[in-house]
């Protein structure tokens, strides 16, 4: 078994056993989260293809398996199904035992605002190395975007996203270099800030923002659109 194989099944491993606790129930969430992950996993692997294919990020051979797809390791579309499946489990187990652990409204939309600005400034300033640039965009349009069309889901994610850094941040760690001899994940260090946490890149925690974010926004949204369904963000 690969590395990057055993970090997705310890990912979602935990999480998907305990998706049948009595009060947060998350398995009825299945239908709403299934079409999520497909969704977003389809637009963050033809994002994971295009920089791959120009250098901008690559896989270390010495830790995954045999199978690849469209240019990348079979662990890699596992990760977009495991972290986000894991994160957006975290937002309900605080929805169900925490209710009231949430910003206000206006709280909520402040920080909207203020971080959509400094993204969006960054990447300007640094249009020119393109994982800094498409990241920060693309994080700062889709808070926008949940902003106009769901600002609720805001309110709990912006709380329990710090929380949710932990967990992320050590699968990303090892994923980047921690703990193991080398990277799993390598970076074109010409095509972004040059900024580390450790040995994860600054970047890679908005790109992880993206993911969980945009998986929680579709799944509230298909919630939605079923007669009376009420959004655990509320």
């Amino acid at each position: 078994m690969s590395l990057y194989l055993l970090i997705n099944i310890l990912t979602i491993g935990p999480t998907l056993l305990l998706s049948f606790d009595k009060k947060v129930h998350f398995y009825t969430s299945w239908r709403y989260l299934v079409p999520a992950l497909l969704i977003s996993m389809a637009l963050f692997i033809a994002w994971d293809v295009f920089f791959t294919a120009h250098g901008v990020w690559g896989f270390n051979e010495r830790y995954y398996g045999q199978i690849s797809l469209l240019g990348l390791p079979l662990e890699e579309f596992l990760f977009f199904i495991t972290v986000p499946y894991a994160s957006i489990f975290t937002i309900h187990v605080f929805a169900s035992y925490f209710p009231n652990f949430r910003l206000s409204a206006n709280q909520a939309r402040t920080l909207a605002l203020i971080l959509m600005t400094a993204l969006i400034l960054i990447a300007l300033i640094n249009i020119r190395k393109s994982y800094t640039a498409v990241n920060f965009i693309s994080s700062a349009l889709l808070i926008g975007l949940v902003l106009l069309k769901k600002p609720e889901i805001l309110r709990r994610f912006f709380v329990v996203f710090p929380v949710i850094l932990i967990p992320f941040g050590l699968v990303n760690g090892i994923l980047t270099g921690s703990f193991i001899e080398e990277q799993i994940v390598w970076y074109n260090d010409l095509e972004k800030l040059g900024i580390r946490l450790g040995t994860i890149p600054l970047e890679d925690i908005f790109y992880g923002m993206t993911l969980i974010l945009l998986n929680n926004f579709l799944m509230e949204t298909f919630r939605g659109r079923v007669p009376g369904n009420k959004s655990v963000s509320e």
